[in-house]
């Protein structure tokens, strides 16, 4: 065996070897999950989308446990997780903000409500 044919070997099985090693920790998935969880926690997700935020939060531990793994099939399925604690942290902001503003209209309809009962009262002289 020549030179050349050790050195293509040498650097096939170097690839290889890389190749096998654990993969990167999606730390960029994982930031923006907290940061999803943590924006539905400020909306008050917690009061109107509960179930949605603890799904949420199940994810991001659940992908925090896989990404310290750090196989690459670990690795795979953190940034699957942490995809999907993006989606449900969304959910639950989505639809604590919707139900804010259906309490918002119906504190305005109560108030409209009330203006037009003192309008439609008759004016007593004086």
């Amino acid at each position: 065996m020549n030179a050349l044919h050790r050195l293509i070997i040498a650097g096939s099985l170097a690839v290889f070897a890389s190749a096998c090693a654990s993969a990167p920790a999606p730390t960029a998935k994982l930031a923006v999950a907290e940061q999803a969880v943590k924006r539905a926690e400020d909306a008050g997700a917690a009061q109107y989308a509960a179930g949605e935020l603890t799904l949420a939060r199940e994810k991001l531990e659940r992908a925090n446990a896989q990404a310290e793994k750090g196989s690459s099939e670990s690795v795979s399925e953190a940034a699957r997780l942490a995809d999907q604690a993006v989606v449900d942290a969304r959910l639950a902001e989505a639809r604590t903000r919707s139900a804010k503003g259906e309490k918002a209209v119906a504190e305005l309809e109560d108030s409209l409500r009330a203006l037009r009962e003192e309008a439609s009262r008759p004016v007593s002289p004086q």
